[in-house]
């Protein structure tokens, strides 16, 4: 059944991102459609049975599940057609990972309840950064687009021209940083404060909280300069790109290759 499911949601976000922009009613119902297939096949499978089922298809899956909520709710109050052709695809693909490599089931019901709300917590700031990644790309090429002469408009440089001016794409995407970092701020100190009581160990500096802890310090650094300096354009761009990569290699990046690369267990 979950396999089912699974798949009917990649199917789904595939139909989603080849609809028509006209279609704007059709696209939302898919949209909200998908979304629920995909969480009725993700959830029960990632917690259950007092276990909690950890690897990196996991991970991102759920953060584009999160992901496409987040699109959902933005394009209800902007023309944001540009992020569905590049959210929609992603998420059929982390649809259909899950399936593939089903990671490892870590035992929890003798955690701490603070472990349930730290690994929600950093799933919500991973997935809010997913989303301010995918939404800087679209204003670095919509940008380009802006300097290009050519007026040829194909399945994608057409949504690009619907999206709203660029300033106004500039502050949706610092809103989700901000959002993003707050949360990303939880993550880091609750792993930090406690530790112990979380993984029952005290704190270790290994790859995945150095990437962690250095995301932090560059999306610390971009609202600090956006604040006081007055970042902007392709400074915030490579700031939030560069906070993103390195948050993606505490976790997903670090367990793809202990997983698949390396076929080692959970770490």
């Amino acid at each position: 059944m979950q396999l089912t499911l699974f798949i009917a949601a990649a199917i789904l976000y595939a139909v989603c991102a080849l609809l028509p922009s006209r279609q704007g009613s059709a696209i939302s119902a898919v949209t909200a459609v998908a979304w629920a297939v995909h969480g009725a096949a993700l959830w029960p499978d990632i917690v259950s049975n007092g276990t909690l089922r950890v690897g990196f298809a996991f991970m991102l899956s759920a953060a584009l599940w999160i992901s496409v909520a987040a699109y959902w709710i933005e394009n209800r109050n902007f023309a944001l057609d540009g992020m569905r052709r590049m959210v929609m695809p992603c998420a059929a693909v982390a649809a259909i990972l899950p399936p593939l490599f089903p990671g490892n089931l870590m035992p929890v019901q003798d955690q701490s309840p603070a472990f349930g709300w730290h690994v929600a917590v950093a799933v919500s700031a991973y997935s809010t950064l997913t989303i301010a990644a995918f939404h800087a790309v679209l204003m670095a090429l919509q940008e380009a687009r802006l300097h290009t002469k050519s007026a040829k408009k194909g399945w994608f440089t057409g949504a690009l021209d619907q999206l709203p001016a660029l300033l106004t794409m500039e502050r949706l995407l610092f809103r989700m940083i901000g959002i993003g970092f707050v949360l990303l701020s939880l993550t880091v100190l609750s792993g930090i404060v406690f530790s112990e009581q979380l993984f029952g160990r005290a704190l270790r500096w290994d790859h995945k909280n150095f990437f962690a802890l250095l995301s932090w310090v560059l999306f610390a650094a971009l609202l600090a300069g956006r604040r006081w300096r007055g970042w902007r354009g392709k400074t915030a761009l490579r700031f939030t790109l560069a906070g993103f990569a390195t948050l993606a290699l505490a976790y997903v990046g670090s367990r793809f290759v202990f997983e698949v690369v390396l076929h080692r267990g959970f770490v």
